[in-house]
Order: structure tokens, then sequence, then C-alpha cells
């Protein structure tokens, strides 16, 4: 579901005399069908920039990089944005929405954008929401005035909405309490019950050990760089 093959990233500071800095070359490795691969690695070794790799937000150097048949590596800014919206999820660390929308409607948005009905996609919101123990007062207010570990679980929840064919998971139980953690786990084991490929980067090692199939470690694909 998810092909990498020889990819590469450097980025170029123009601020300073256009130095190129390589950051990453011949990250290969696939994502099977209801499979959960970690990333694993060095602090500064490349995962966070990997997973932006995926998902279309940083231009490969060179290389293949796929979900399903799309080729994130030389699609048009139109094919990432379909993509996003029907195969490919990505739970972050942080809560980006429009100020003012419903909680509510946060959560159901990725439904109701691939057309499903506002009261099956509110419903499924409102599962969302209860099992991650966002109060039913809040659910009418805009998130943006949540604390942080209920924007963390708002995030979440629109996250987990959809049943993307594909899902990247950026610390996805960071700063849980063991409760919401334990929700956490049953929704990325559900996740991949129903097929779903999903690559994640999980510093909780109890939480590696149990939803990762296999880890792959980023520091090998870290350019050998001369003093």
């Amino acid at each position: 579901m998810i092909r990498l093959e020889n990819v590469s990233k450097s980025f170029t500071l123009h601020n300073q005399g256009g130095a190129v800095i390589p950051v990453m070359e011949g990250a290969t490795f696939d994502v099977a069908r209801g499979e959960c691969i970690a990333l694993t690695g060095n602090s500064g070794a490349g995962k966070s920039t990997l997973m932006r790799m995926i998902y279309g937000n940083y231009l490969t150097a060179s290389g293949t990089l796929k979900v399903g048949d799309v080729d994130v590596a030389r699609a048009a800014p139109r094919e990432i944005l379909t993509l996003r919206q029907h195969t490919l999820g990505y739970v972050s660390q942080f809560l980006r929405v429009v100020p003012r929308v419903a909680t509510l409607d946060v959560v159901a948005d990725p439904l109701l954008s691939v057309g499903v009905a506002r009261d099956e996609a509110h419903d499924r919101a409102r599962d969302l929401l209860s099992r991650l123990n966002i109060p039913h007062t809040l659910w009418s207010l805009s998130p943006t005035t949540f604390s942080g570990g209920e924007q963390q679980r708002v995030n979440i929840a629109r996250g987990f909405a959809h049943d993307f064919p594909a899902l990247l998971l950026d610390e996805p139980t960071a700063s849980l309490d063991p409760t919401n953690r334990e929700t956490v786990m049953g929704l990325i084991e559900e996740a991949k019950a129903r097929g779903a490929a999903i690559i994640g980067i999980f510093h909780d090692s109890e939480a590696r050990m149990r939803v990762a199939d296999r880890e792959v470690n980023v520091s090998q694909f870290t350019p050998r760089r001369v003093a």
C-alpha cells in the first residue's frame, strides 16, 4: 500500500549562500495492508521529514514514493489533495483548524468531504469524542479554546473518523493519560484489523511494541557527511 524506493531529500539554505544539506538518501521499504511500521532512529535522523514527504508536504529530491497508485514524489498538487481526502490520513501532534468551527464538525469534516451524510458523519464523530472522553458540553465549541490534551484527543478523533486505507501517526499517544492512551491503542488496532497500512513514530516504547509489526531505523538512510 505504501512503497518507498531510493528516496532522498536535501534542503537548500537560501539565506546561507544556497548551501545544500543532504538529510536522507536511499530510503527503501514498503508497508502492506494491515501492517504497522514504526519509524525509529536517532534524534534528527529524519523520521518527521520522512513522514512529511509521504504526506506530500516536502518534495523528494529523487526516488519513488507511492501510496496506492499515486507516486507522491511526482504527483500534481490536485492529486495530493485527492490522496489526502480519500486515501492517506495524518494524525499530527498539533491540531490545526479554522477558528469558531464546532468540535463536532471538526471531527466529522473528513467524512463530510467524501460525501458521507451529515447525520452519519456526526454519529461517527460523537462516538469518537465519547470514546476519547471529550465532554459533551464541549462538542458545540471550537477546539481552539481547549486545553492541549483535549486538542490532541480531538485531533486523534478527526484522524480516525474516516477509514483511510493508509495512516501516518506522529506520536499519537504522547502525553495521554492511561485511559485515553488505551483508547488510542484500540483505534490503531481496529485500523490494522480493517486493513489500513500504518506508519508511525512512537517514542512510547510500550505502544510501539504493542502495535508495530516491525521497525524501520531511519538512521540507516542518513547520508555520510565528510568533515
